[in-house]
């Protein structure tokens, strides 16, 4: 099981964004893009928000989140479903900071803005409780001529290795 979890972490390292989906209070389901960022203790994953985002109050509401990561170039992808916490703990923040925040956290008037101790920033930490994602082992023009293969015989493609963590 930890090769199968150190393959996710690798994967999940080499596509940066990934789509967060939440339930709203109505039940409807809500995806947005969202950059992990470093490993820190505390969570499995971690994302960076705005105090002022919806996905908050859907977050405290119900803490289910699935990630979806997509690599169009080689076709491997990965599913992760999990339970989010919502902090704000400084220390957590100061470790994950990075200055790319900036971009999303502009000064608007206070010394702290696009700093680790602005107010806005809040973080989401995400607890693993199953993935699945393929692996794609083969190289490309291999990976062309399956999905070819596939098209015309009519057999599913076989791209690579499907890994399950439960």
């Amino acid at each position: 099981m930890t090769d199968e979890i150190a393959k996710l972490y690798e994967m999940i390292e080499d596509l940066d964004v990934a789509m967060m989906t939440t339930r709203r209070r109505d039940g409807h389901l809500v995806s947005r893009a969202m950059s992990t960022q470093k490993a820190a203790p505390g969570a499995d994953l971690w994302f960076v928000t705005s105090n002022a985002t919806h996905k908050l109050d859907e977050l405290i509401e119900d803490p289910h989140v699935n990630l979806a990561y997509y690599k169009d170039r080689t076709r491997e992808w990965i599913s992760v479903s999990g339970i989010a916490t919502v902090t704000q703990d400084r220390a957590t923040i100061a470790q994950l900071f990075a200055e790319d925040w900036k971009v999303w956290f502009g000064r608007e008037g206070d010394s702290r803005h696009g700093t680790p101790d602005d107010p806005r920033i809040v973080l989401i930490g995400v607890e693993v409780h199953s993935a699945m994602f393929l692996e794609v082992d083969k190289p490309q023009p291999v990976v062309l001529f399956e999905l070819v293969k596939g098209w015309i015989t009519g057999k599913p493609a076989e791209l690579g290795k499907m890994h399950h963590i439960q």
